[in-house]
C-alpha cells in the first residue's frame, strides 16, 4: 500500500510517500512544495493542483492522508488560507480517484508520539526514531506530512499485523 501524507499550506505544503507492507513503513521521499507569496491567490491554488497533480501522477498513491483543518480563535486568517490550499488538495485527488483519509492534528501526534499534544520537536524526534532517520524531518511541514502517513498506516493496519512491527 502506497501512501502520501500531505500537510496543506497556502505557502508550503509538506508531502511524504510512505510504502506500508502492513508491518513497518517506509518512507520513499518527503519534501515541500513552495509557491510565491506574492501572486495571486488563484495563481497559488492553481500551483499547488499542478504540484498535486504531479506527485498523484509520479507516486501513485493509493491513499492520501491530510491534515483536517484545525482554527485557533486568535488566527482564523490561517486557516481559512489552509482551508483553500485543503480544499484544492481534496479536489485533486477526487479527480484521480484517490481515496483521501482526512485525521486531525491531536489525532495525529498522540498516535506518533503518544501525547495528542506533542510539540513539533517531539513530532519530528519520534519520526527520526521510528524511521531510523539520521537527521530530523525539517521543515515541520515534512514532519507534518511524514506523520499523517503514519497515522494513516497505523490505522489501516489489521488487527493481526498490530504490534508486529
Amino acid at each position: 500500500m502506497r501512501i502520501l501524507g500531505i500537510d496543506p499550506g497556502l505557502q508550503v505544503c509538506g508531502y511524504a510517500c510512505m510504502e506500508n507492507d502492513g508491518l513497518k513503513p517506509i518512507l520513499q521521499e518527503a519534501g515541500v512544495l513552495r509557491t510565491t507569496g506574492s501572486k495571486a491567490i488563484e495563481a497559488r491554488l492553481k500551483q499547488i493542483a499542478e504540484d498535486i497533480d504531479e506527485l498523484l501522477e509520479r507516486f501513485k498513491p493509493e491513499v492520501v492522508a491530510v491534515e483536517q483543518l484545525y482554527s485557533h480563535y486568535t488566527h482564523p486568517r490561517t486557516a481559512i488560507l489552509m482551508g483553500h490550499a485543503r480544499g484544492v488538495i481534496l479536489q485533486r485527488c477526487a479527480e484521480a480517484s484517490i481515496e483521501v483519509k482526512s485525521f486531525g492534528a491531536t489525532r495525529i501526534k498522540k498516535c506518533i508520539t503518544g501525547n495528542g499534544h506533542a510539540s513539533k520537536e517531539q513530532v519530528q524526534k519520534t519520526i527520526q526514531t521510528l524511521l531510523n532517520l539520521r537527521q530530523l524531518p525539517k521543515p515541520a511541514d515534512v514532519a507534518d506530512a511524514v506523520a499523517a502517513a503514519l497515522c494513516c498506516a497505523e490505522t489501516m493496519r489489521t488487527p493481526a499485523t498490530r504490534g508486529r512491527g
